[in-house]
Formats: structure tokens, sequence, C-alpha cells
């Protein structure tokens, strides 16, 4: 019989990559996971792992063994919520993980009527950037998660876990009020990035999906950006261009206040907004209920999610 607890090592280990990774994840040290990994192997009864020095590599049967745990994972966190479905009353934690303009205008409100309404239930949140929610769930350390995407970025597939749509935002070119952006206001480019071509720009952290849109948005109207700074609070992001020092593109919640220098221009480019949650919670109470009341915060926000706009 093959221990579910290994087999979720080896799930691990094929999206980590490394077994050092693995570990920091999962609180284990690297001799345990290896020697769990090389219990599985016997369990098994063929090669699970090429090893190569200190990397190793799944092998094909490894690669299957994966997905199989993947469906077996769901089973298990469905029969999981079938049982919690019987009791009376929320109780336990619900870990949510949230990027940091989700924390201040949807999670808050959601987090009023979870507490309003489930008060034995513990909420624990976490800000983190979307593209570190996957690995999260799937570790068990977040129950659900707001992940994004751009329309030049968008969500790969994530086995093992389910998405639903939540809300869409309008992105937008923030630079300094001029006179030619008062002009430009009058009459639209019809392609404002490329008026950018030469100018400096403030981006996202290198590896956050704010960064990769800045890149791939660019790239599409025909230039690379030259990245000044990097900043991934979209207020230290207004402040940079206020100072003149950039322009940057910044969603509708990231345009909460906007200084009165600072233009926004609307483009085409959306970025959506995504619940996760893993494969088989769906219908688990306590992530069922954080669902309707995330969806409910999104239909009725409590500040409007428009931003304001120079010269509006």
């Amino acid at each position: 019989m093959l221990d579910v607890r290994r087999l979720r090592l080896l799930r691990e280990l094929a999206h980590r990559k490394t077994i050092a990774a693995v570990a920091d994840a999962l609180t284990y040290t690297p001799s345990a996971v290896s020697q769990q990994l090389t219990a599985l192997e016997r369990e098994a009864g063929v090669s699970l792992l090429e090893r190569t020095g200190r990397s190793v590599t799944l092998t094909p049967a490894a690669l299957r063994l994966v997905e199989h745990t993947e469906t077996i994972l769901a089973v298990l966190e469905q029969a999981t919520a079938e049982l919690a479905s019987a009791r009376t009353e929320l109780t336990g934690t619900l870990r949510i993980g949230a990027f940091p303009t989700a924390v201040h205008t949807i999670l808050s409100p959601a987090l009023v009527t979870l507490s309003r309404d489930h008060p034995l239930l513990e909420l624990l949140v976490t800000e983190l950037d979307p593209a570190a929610a996957p690995a999260a769930l799937r570790a068990e350390t977040l129950d659900i998660a707001l992940l994004q995407e751009y329309d030049y970025v968008p969500l790969p597939p994530e086995p093992g876990l389910e998405t639903e749509p939540l809300f869409e935002e309008t992105v937008h070119l923030a630079e300094l009020t001029t006179d030619q952006t008062k002009t430009t206001s009058q009459t639209p480019d019809p392609n404002p990035l490329a008026a950018h071509s030469d100018s400096p720009w403030i981006a996202g952290t290198p590896g956050t999906l704010c960064h990769e849109m800045t890149v791939r948005a660019c790239l599409a109207a025909g230039f690379t950006p030259r990245i000044r700074h990097h900043a991934d609070d979209f207020g230290t992001v207004l402040a940079l261009v206020a100072a003149g020092q950039g322009v940057s593109l910044v969603p509708d919640l990231g345009a909460r206040s906007v200084p009165e220098t600072v233009t926004l221009t609307p483009l085409p480019t959306r970025r959506r907004t995504h619940l996760a949650y893993r494969r088989g919670t769906a219908t688990n109470p306590v992530v069922a209920a954080a669902r309707n009341a995330l969806h409910t915060a999104t239909a009725h926000p409590h500040q409007p999610l428009q931003p304001r706009h120079s010269g509006a």
C-alpha cells in the first residue's frame, strides 16, 4: 500500500523541483524528505527518481504516479468536506491568502461577514503575491487564495486546484500630468504605451505578475521597457510617478488614492482575479463560507471600484 504522506512529498517535488524546496515548504529536513521518497520507491517497486549529484528528476513512472496522487488527494479532500458538512456550526481555521490591494478593499468586508456569521471560525490572513499562492494551497498552508491573470499573462493550469472568477479590473497607464497629457486626454492616443518607449518605468519586483505584465504589455507595444524602479505597493508606485521618476501600469484596485499630479489613462488591458482552492474542497463548509463572503464583498464593495482620473 502506498503511503499518502509520501505521495504528497512526491507531488510537491514535481512542482517545486528540488528536495530542499520541498523540505522548506513542508517543514521537513532535506534528509527526511529523501528518506521518505526512498521508502516510497520501495513501496512502488519501481524507480521514481533519477539522481545526478545533488539534483533529482522524476522518472516517467513517477510523473504518472503524481497524476494519480492529485486525484487521490482530491478524493480525500472531498471526503473531509462531506464529514465537515455534518457539523451544525462552523469551527476550525480558515487560512486565506490575498494580494495587498485586495486585502484593503475586498477581503476586509469579507472578514467582517465571516466573523459575524461564524464566530467560532478562526480566520488567518496571509498577504502574498498571487504567483506564490498555488504552491501555498498545495502545501496546505492556505485553504483559499486570490489568483490573478492579465491579458498578457494568462493564468496557467494548476494541477490539484480549482478556480472560479471573482472580479475584473481595468489597467491604467499612470504618468505625471503635463500639458501634453492634458491635450492627449482630449484626443486619446490609440497606443499610449508606445509614447513612453524611451521613458523610465516603474514595475513590480522581478518574478511577480505585475512585473511580468509590464514587460509583456510594453513588448506588445513594440519596445522593451527601461525599468528604473521596482515597487510592489501601488501607493509607492503612484508616489514615484508623482515625483517624476517614471511611468507605470496600475489596476483599478491600486488607484484608490491618486496624487493630483498623476494622470491615469485607461487601457484595453484587463486584470482578472480568481478564487482558488484545492480540488475537492469547494463544498467544504468553511471554504464555501469564504467563497460566498468574497463574492458578496465583490458584488457590493465598500468603496466603488473606479479610480480617480486627473481632469475628470
